[in-house]
């Protein structure tokens, strides 16, 4: 009986890949070699098995890609530059999981200077898209890490934060509209420049953050700005995080709407970057707790620009809250400052592998609960060193553990990351804060969601699910526990 009913998934599954290289194109649909590209996730961390990965090229090719999984009861994970931190856009070791790259899928399809809006097909890579809008002299204000080779389709499905979230927002804040193929098969198409549309529910919110698992985002339309005149960086060094939060608030009486970007960085990890990239300079870590990274964005002038930043730190040295500053003379020496910060992330995966953790806590309450937590580890495992960097200006921290010197990492993650994340996750809940900031719940948090979120909400979710997706085919095991 067994035989039986593996030689007919078998033959079900060779039919399947028939019907969806006649809608895509047999070079489309790829089932054998090395498919480690679309299997493996970003950190290493979870290596699954695909029945294949389709490359529609269209939206069309998507709707009846969905159709055909659908008929065959096949489940779907959609992907895009696969750059998730969470698990959330590889597939099963099954073997039966179909994946879904929308990375032809990359078509500029309209840019709207007047209604200062651009429509874009979702594998679109990201700096691509600033690039677009650049040459057009607006901004896209997305920008993240990975922009290089993250796609804007799951930055939306994840609902992406990124160094410009205080000023602009998350992706949320910059989609008016999706195209979106759903679990039937069907196309929605909400692709409105519209700022206003009070009609109903809002079916675009259901579907930015979901991580695939309500339907699958094909286009959108985002939100263009007029490019500042001017854009200035500044590095200070703070003695306390409790200082680095005042610095924040008087950088937004000075700065205002034109602060842009407010990045802290423990000392432990820019230790990290000066030791695994030796190029890099990184300024004043040695002697300062922390060292923040501000970006000023003028609509007037460079010179106007400096004179406000200078008399921020200039008031803020003498208030003892910087100990040190610089501000970038060139936009060679800005980048070189944000390549410090960025470069934490890969020192970090240099040192070993680690525990991370993507949280947000009030701003006002972040220096008591990183006292509070820094304690709480350091008494609970001797030696354990912490990664501490992140967002400050929206609340964001990347509280990353990493195991004592000399111990193996691996064997540090095997032993210690669950009790680990009961300490950190519970310090988040206590100080009111979230568990998941900008990298989404994916596989890795499914367990943790359920501690951490309420009953009310849980079954919210999962009658949003059941309605959308009642066969559970896309992206199963993210996001819910269904």
């Amino acid at each position: 009986m067994q035989a039986d009913s593996d030689q007919t998934g078998l033959k079900a599954h060779a039919q399947l890949l028939a019907e969806l290289a006649q809608i895509c194109g047999p070079q489309h649909v790829l089932s054998q070699g090395d498919l480690s590209a679309w299997e493996r996730d970003w950190r290493g961390r979870s290596h699954g098995k695909a029945l294949a990965v389709v490359r529609p090229g269209s939206t069309q090719e998507v709707a009846q890609v969905v159709q055909a999984c659908a008929r065959g009861g096949v489940s779907i994970v959609p992907q895009g530059g696969n750059t998730g931190l969470v698990v959330g856009s590889t597939p099963d070791a099954s073997g039966k999981q179909v994946v879904l790259s929308l990375q032809r899928m990359n078509q500029v399809l309209a840019i709207d200077p007047a209604n200062l809006t651009m429509t874009v097909q979702a594998g679109c890579v990201l700096q691509h898209l600033q690039e677009a809008a650049r040459q057009q002299g607006l901004l896209f204000a997305l920008s993240l890490a990975a922009e290089g080779s993250c796609t804007i389709g799951g930055n939306l499905a994840t609902n992406a934060g990124g160094t410009q979230v205080l000023r602009y927002g998350n992706a949320r804040d910059l989609c008016l509209g999706l195209e979106v193929v759903t679990a039937q098969g069907e196309v929605w198409d909400g692709l409105s420049g519209l700022r206003k549309d009070n009609t109903g529910y809002d079916l675009r919110d259901l579907f930015v953050g979901s991580e695939g698992t309500l339907g699958v985002i094909t286009a959108a339309t985002l939100k263009l700005f007029p490019l500042p005149a001017a854009q200035l960086t500044a590095w200070a060094a703070v003695p306390s995080m409790a200082q680095a939060v005042a610095l924040l608030e008087l950088a937004r009486k000075h700065l205002d709407a034109c602060l842009t970007g407010f990045e802290v960085m423990g000392q432990f990890a820019l230790s990290l970057v000066a030791r695994h990239f030796a190029q890099l300079r990184v300024p004043f870590y040695q002697d300062s707790a922390f060292c923040v990274l501000l970006e000023h964005s003028d609509a007037e002038s460079a010179e106007h620009a400096r004179e406000q930043l200078e008399r921020l730190l200039e008031e803020a040295m003498t208030r003892g809250w910087v100990s040190d500053a610089v501000v970038a003379e060139s936009l060679t020496q800005a980048q070189q400052l944000w390549q410090v910060r960025e470069s934490i992330p890969l020192a970090q995966a240099q040192e070993g592998l680690n525990i991370k953790h993507d949280i947000s806590v009030p701003i006002s309450r972040i220096p008591d609960f990183v006292q509070h937590t820094d304690a709480q580890l350091a008494r609970e495992i001797p030696g354990v060193r912490l990664v501490n960097f992140g967002h400050l200006g929206d609340g964001n921290l990347h509280y990353n553990v990493q195991a004592p010197e000399g111990q193996d990492a691996k064997a540090f993650l095997r032993e210690q990351e669950a009790r680990v994340n009961t300490l950190v996750y519970e310090a988040v809940r206590d100080f009111g804060g979230s568990i998941s900031a900008e990298h989404g719940v994916g596989e890795l948090k499914v367990e943790e969601l359920e501690h951490h979120k309420s009953p009310v909400a849980l079954a919210m979710m999962r009658a949003i699910k059941q309605a959308l997706d009642p066969q559970g085919l896309l992206n199963p095991g993210r996001v819910l526990r269904v």
